[in-house]
């Protein structure tokens, strides 16, 4: 879950002083290495569990995290997460053997059941996904920030480090979302499922190159994040949102390369796990610091194991899709992992132990079949594989071993076998190894993840209703599923009649404004305006200048009224002569009542939308008409 007590790093000789403890603990990590002080003598998992809470009526991100947690106090496996809508709960590591993947999945059921039981008092729900379908962008403004003293300083560090103006999404998939952010709180957006296992440091390398090249297959089929924003994106768009969300970098007209902090590695690892530590120590800044109140060396001197907190507050700013860490045992041995961050949390917890189970039967399968996967495939490969499957998922099509091209679906047929292997080697039980690659299996052959559902689902709702109801529908319906246990692969595709109670008079506008405008500018002649009319079945355009400022509103009850004035009149009338100069406007925050009450006192029929004086959207009689339907049509 991270290391909670750090700070900013407010002065030089603080700077100082933390780096020195950093290097010391790199140095004493090195000895440790090199004299075998490490736990290799047994293999364990582990696992994190990310999740967002939503309100049960509104289906909109519930910010109750403290509250929660104070009234969860008995559970102390539950914590908190970057904003007030996520928590996130920490499983027991367990020795990988036996039941170890149904005693994983009783766990967390068990787990989940309890803070559900605390949330129904609370009026919220909680939904296993990705990226949550309602969250906006309003929903990550600082305000919702959790108020603990690590998160408020990991804004403020990486604010620092920020070189542009604002921190920029620019994603492309069926559809296309370019904004800017004022924080990095978007990265509270993602939510994860992360896999833990623990790996002997003689094996590190060759474990380590592996999970770097199933990063692409394992994306592809647990993929479970394409909706942001009401956007259809990537498959898992987690990937992409999270880069973009922590990149300080910006553009310039050199070629000078900087490293983003999240990444997927620019290389095979190649001797031992401190090429990661001492890369990161190298390419970036150090965020947080810590009081340290150790002096690691002096411990290694002492035959004591160090914590080496310098080094996991250092390693817990560098985000890594496949992250090294360390850690210390009941026993008193230190050992080393490998955190899985791909994972993305949901659709089920049946899924999410699927995933696992998959993942994990790979990585001991591979490391005996296949050994150093390096003399298999290019690093750069392995990249590509991992790019395509975050755009594309399950219909990705991979470069694999010796160049072969083969498609996400038979690759993931063609891991299965190995998988299984794996896990007998461990001794998993055959009845947990059927139950779980079972149902990676049938959404390889049906085409069927968390994210091909959510997309399928998603257009089918937006084709009959609004945005907002039918972001409302699809996530009401993750919740039943996801109560349910009920693997993806089997869920039924949801209808509007599916939500019972939507209530859309609390929403703001954003959630309905049109945002594929046709506007005209003042100089445009008015045929023009009338042509874009009659083509486009609309009834307001907007007029912008070239800076996108809205500098009038021209309606169609304006442009037959100069038609029925000009008679045989040959002159060009332009835009400016019959547009209203000063329309009434409103913000994308606004209460679509309080919309609908401005309309009705102004005798008008449509609003344009604004941020600042920038043209952003537009509402008009039209969009309260389908909410009215929609509504009426319920009863």
């Amino acid at each position: 879950m991270g290391e909670q007590k750090v700070s900013l790093v407010s002065d030089q000789k603080q700077m100082q002083k933390f780096v020195k403890s950093l290097l010391q603990d790199v140095n004493a990590l090195e000895y440790m290495l090199e004299n075998d002080w490490f736990e290799s003598d047994v293999v364990r998992i582990g696992a994190e569990q990310e999740m967002v809470m939503v309100d049960k009526h509104t289906f909109k991100p519930s910010l109750v995290a403290m509250e929660a947690l104070e009234r969860m106090q008995q559970y102390p496996w539950v914590e908190t997460e970057l904003a007030k809508f996520n928590l996130e709960t920490n499983l027991e590591p367990r020795i990988f053997e036996k039941d170890c993947f149904s005693r994983l999945e009783e766990e967390n059921s068990s787990k989940l059941r309890k803070i559900q039981e605390v949330l129904d008092g609370m009026d919220t729900s909680i939904v296993l996904t990705g990226i949550l379908p309602t969250l906006r962008k309003y929903h990550l403004e600082m305000e919702n920030l959790t108020p603990k003293k690590r998160y408020f300083a990991l804004m403020e560090a990486l604010n620092r480090q920020l070189i542009g103006q604002s921190y920029e999404l620019r994603i492309v998939g069926i559809d296309e979302l370019l904004v800017k952010h004022s924080s990095p709180l978007l990265e509270a957006c993602n939510t994860s499922f992360q896999v833990h296992l623990q790996v002997s440091p003689r094996d590190f390398v060759k474990m380590y190159n592996i999970a770097q090249a199933l990063a692409g297959p394992m994306m592809a089929i647990s993929a479970n994040s394409p909706v942001v924003f009401g956007k259809r994106l990537w498959h898992e768009t987690r990937i992409a949102l999270f880069q973009q969300s922590l990149d300080t970098r910006t553009s310039h007209d050199h070629m000078r390369e900087r490293s983003p902090r999240v990444s997927f590695g620019r290389d095979w690892l190649h001797d031992s796990i401190l090429e990661i530590y001492r890369d990161d120590i190298s390419r970036f800044r150090v965020l947080l610091s810590s009081d340290v109140d150790e002096d690691s060396m002096e411990m290694i001197k002492n035959d004591k194991v160090p914590k080496l907190r310098a080094l996991q507050v250092h390693n817990s700013t560098v985000y890594r899709w496949n992250r090294p860490c360390y850690g210390i045992s009941d026993n008193g041995k230190p050992h080393l992992r490998i955190e899985n961050r791909i994972l993305p949390s949901g659709p089920t917890v049946i899924d999410e132990v699927a995933n696992a189970c998959f993942w994990l039967g790979c990585m001991i399968g591979m490391a005996d079949e296949v050994g150093d996967i390096r003399t298999k495939m290019s690093f750069a490969d392995a990249r590509d594989n991992f790019g395509k499957a975050a755009k594309f998922g399950i219909d990705s099509k991979f470069t694999w071993f010796n160049d072969e091209k083969v498609s996400a679906e038979n690759l993931i047929l063609e891991l299965l076998p190995i998988s299984r292997k794996g896990l007998e080697s461990r001794n998993v039980d055959a009845a947990d190894i059927d139950r779980y690659l079972h149902i990676i299996e049938q959404r390889a052959v049906k085409n069927v993840t968390g994210a091909r559902w959510m997309l399928r689902a998603y257009t089918k709702l937006a084709e009959n209703t609004n945005t907002d109801e039918a972001l409302s529908v699809l996530t009401a319906t993750m919740i039943q599923n996801e109560q349910s246990n009920k693997p993806v692969h089997e869920w039924q595709l949801p209808s509007l009649e599916d939500l019972k109670m939507y209530k859309p008079s609390h929403l703001k506008v954003s959630e309905f404004m049109l945002t594929d405008l046709y506007t005209v500018q003042k100089d445009d002649i008015v045929d023009l305006v009338a042509e874009l009319m009659e083509w486009n079945t609309i009834r307001y355009a907007p007029v912008e200048d070239t800076k996108g400022k809205l500098v009038g509103l021209v309606t169609a009850r304006l442009v037959l009224r100069h038609y029925m004035k000009k008679q045989n009149s040959k002159k060009n009338t332009t835009v400016s002569e019959i547009m209203i100069k000063d329309p009434v406007t409103i913000t994308q925050d606004t209460n679509i009542l309080d919309a609908m009450k401005l309309m009705k006192e102004h005798k008008i029929g449509c609003l344009p939308v604004v941020n600042g004086d920038e043209l952003v959207g537009l509402i008009s009689e039209t969009e309260f008409l389908r909410i009215a339907d929609r509504l009426l049509n319920r009863f």
